[in-house]
């Protein structure tokens, strides 16, 4: 299922389920989520965008983007030093991360045929890639609809401002959230970002 194919059809399910995420919709009418079509570049962006603000992560990939010559390619990536990547910003373990990925060969691989789970079990063999970074794959690279990425704090955190004035929900009251938005949790949950941050959320 093409994601940005169903989109409308996703806005219309999840606005006539959901009072409180429909307001959120209406707020954004015209917006979409950018797919990249670039294994590269979703996993090197969700490995700088771990655990640090949409702002931070920005301005960090940018400066990688200047030290790669504004082509972040696995070519470029191997032409910098651990000690290059320092001076964007990145830590010591985030560069390592990355010179992983540029080391696995992913681009061999053919994710439109593996399921959810495959995909993450596969990327998951990677140090430095765990199950939100595989999460991230899954929603902008694979365009699949309904990934749930409870380890994602901005998403908790809308969650729990929209849902719950703010106080945190328990764990397996986040998780009834998979059956509320199903088959539309990546839509919701990119909704639920933008109602978060100033600009649209990409990797």
């Amino acid at each position: 299922m093409n994601m940005l194919a169903e989109w409308d059809k996703a806005v219309t399910d999840l606005s006539k389920n959901d009072n409180v995420i429909a307001k959120i919709i209406a707020n954004y009418p015209k917006e979409r989520m950018e797919m990249k079509n670039d294994t590269l570049h979703t996993l090197v962006r969700s490995v700088v965008g771990q655990q640090i603000s949409v702002r931070a992560a920005d301005a960090i990939w940018n400066r990688l983007d200047d030290a790669c010559d504004n082509s972040i390619t696995e070519k470029n990536l191997l032409r910098l030093s651990i000690e290059d990547m320092r001076k964007t910003g990145l830590s010591n373990t985030k560069s390592n991360y990355i010179m992983n990925i540029v080391n696995a060969n992913l681009s061999e691989l053919d994710w439109e045929d593996m399921n959810d789970e495959e995909v993450s079990n596969e990327l998951c063999k990677i140090k430095g890639i765990g199950p939100w970074t595989a999460d991230m794959f899954l929603i902008f690279r694979l365009g699949r609809t309904n990934i749930l990425p409870l380890g994602d704090i901005g998403l908790v955190n809308a969650i729990n401002l929209h849902y719950n004035n703010k106080e945190k929900l328990s764990k397996e009251k986040l998780m009834k959230f998979k059956e509320k938005w199903s088959p539309w949790c990546s839509i919701a949950t990119w909704y639920m970002w933008r109602s978060l941050d100033p600009v649209p959320v990409e990797y």
